[in-house]
């Protein structure tokens, strides 16, 4: 198969026409979400439609998964359509500030893995820096679009580098969203491998439960059976 496509156990992901192709943080987050009988999810920033896809998997929810980019929009369609899962997912070409303000619907579950990059080097490539960069969807526009669309008693799940994590969680605090369970993700079993967080937040205030998923072991691609069970329902080689 080649490197424009993606293969899982029950469907596949073109991605010629992304920017940002399937990433270990997009399976990490699509594994990691537990739907717990939502019946609307949102999918913000789909790109190639890989979580919603992978929700779709595992729920009975109606996925609503949108991006900016017309050609990721595009391409999600498609993946969508070739999909067993199309009559579930509904792929739209629009932004998240835009969503919030003209939609009067309310989900249950809103994921994302959202652009992350504050203060670094910016791609010359223009769809690559949008996708990767957080100037298109600042955090605090986010945070109010979230707050605007998520249920009273929904969750709001995404997946964060660990410094821009603890940025986004003070934000979130302030809007009243409050974290409920986190997922601390290290790519070697050294504490200092610790890459990545996963999030999930909620409009009520709790003491949040934590673990932490190691990927690897000390040798390069030895993954662990930890990170084997995780994604299983999705890698093939699992």
């Amino acid at each position: 198969m080649s490197s424009d496509t993606f293969a899982f156990k029950k469907f596949s992901i073109k991605q010629d026409k992304c920017a940002m192709k399937v990433g270990t943080d997009a399976v990490l987050l699509g594994a990691w979400v537990s739907p717990n009988g939502s019946k609307t999810i949102l999918d913000i920033g789909t790109g190639t439609g890989v979580i919603a896809l992978m929700l779709a998997q595992k729920s009975e929810a109606l996925v609503t998964a949108i991006d900016i980019d017309k050609e990721s929009t595009d391409q999600a369609k498609l993946n969508v359509n070739e999909s067993i899962y199309s009559a579930k997912i509904d792929v739209k070409n629009i932004s998240i500030q835009e969503l919030a303000k003209t939609s009067l619907q309310k989900f249950d579950l809103i994921v994302t893995n959202p652009p992350y990059f504050i203060d670094s080097y910016k791609s010359t490539e223009a769809t690559r820096t949008v996708a990767r960069h957080s100037d298109s969807l600042p955090f605090e526009e986010l945070i109010d679009a979230v707050t605007k669309l998520l249920d009273i008693k929904g969750k709001f799940c995404l997946i964060l580098p660990k410094t821009e994590a603890g940025i986004f969680r003070k934000m979130a605090e302030l809007k009243g969203l409050y974290l409920s369970k986190l997922l601390r993700i290290r790519t070697k079993p050294e504490k200092e491998s610790e890459k990545r967080h996963l999030m999930q937040f909620e409009f009520k205030e709790t003491e949040f439960s934590e673990a932490t998923l190691v990927i690897e072991e000390n040798e390069s691609r030895n993954y662990t059976q930890d990170y084997k069970d995780f994604t299983k329902d999705y890698y093939i080689n699992f």
